[in-house]
């Protein structure tokens, strides 16, 4: 059984690579592949946008090729999706987008928008809105009925206490639903870097500019973390050990 410490040190995994081959075929989906990739993103809310200390009334808007701001007045604003940085869902009412337009030259970094959303934005299209952008995000609406082959309840520490909830995996990524509805998190496979399992009680799981330490209420088996260890990591070992073979022929 592999480590339960998962460190990403390439030559030491180069060593496993035949062995996942072998032992690990059709498990790990396509990088940035998810569940959402075939679902139509249509949705629109009313939403405040909230940029350089001003509020603006107005409706956001998804499509299939990127996201709109409508406002009650002044100029519509748009991002395609090749043009959107990075998002930050913080909570099913509450999203941050970045873009790739620098902010006033008096203003490092790239532009970010708020909105505070009228209606609660659903798990699915928090889902197919990642898809869609592709990049890194973080992800604050999990979705509690998504397919999952194990469940685990858990609790996430924090300085200002933690949350409890249930830890799911499918083979879209891993969801951290809370038994109040917030705080959680939904991780596609593409966004997840590092995996530890020092312990059967214990989960760590890194991802886009987050570290989250769980507690396990039940223990995680062996072959478990096996298979969650493949989802992130199998693929890309595969495609080193294709290189190599390229390279020696």
């Amino acid at each position: 059984m592999r480590s339960r410490w998962v460190v990403f040190l390439a030559p030491l995994l180069w060593v496993s690579v035949g062995r996942l081959a072998a032992q690990t075929p059709g498990i790990a989906p396509p990088r940035g592949e998810t569940r959402t990739d075939a679902v139509a993103l249509r949705w629109n809310s009313p939403a405040r946008l909230r940029h350089f200390g001003r509020s603006t009334k107005g409706t956001l808007i998804f499509g299939e090729t990127g996201v709109v701001f409508r406002p009650a007045k002044g100029a519509t604003l748009r991002w395609p999706f090749a043009e959107i940085q990075t998002f930050d869902l913080l909570t099913p009412r509450r999203l941050v987008l970045r873009d790739y337009q620098n902010r006033s030259w008096h203003r490092h970094g790239e532009r970010s928008f708020w909105f505070d959303l009228g209606t609660p934005m659903p798990p699915a299209v928090a889902a197919a809105l990642a898809s869609r952008v592709g990049k890194p995000a973080r992800n604050g609406d999990p979705d509690p009925a998504a397919p999952s082959f194990a469940a685990i309840p858990a609790r996430h520490r924090t300085f200002w206490g933690g949350t409890n909830g249930t830890l799911l995996f499918g083979a879209g990524g891993i969801e951290y639903a809370t038994t109040t509805g917030e705080g959680g998190r939904s991780w596609r496979w593409s966004d997840i870097d590092t995996l530890a399992n020092p312990d059967p009680y214990h989960f760590t799981l890194t991802g886009y500019r987050e570290t989250f330490d769980f507690e396990l209420k039940e223990p995680m088996a062996g072959p478990l973390f096996d298979r969650l260890w493949d989802y992130v990591y199998a693929r890309d070992l595969k495609s080193t050990a294709r290189a190599g073979e390229g390279q020696n022929q």
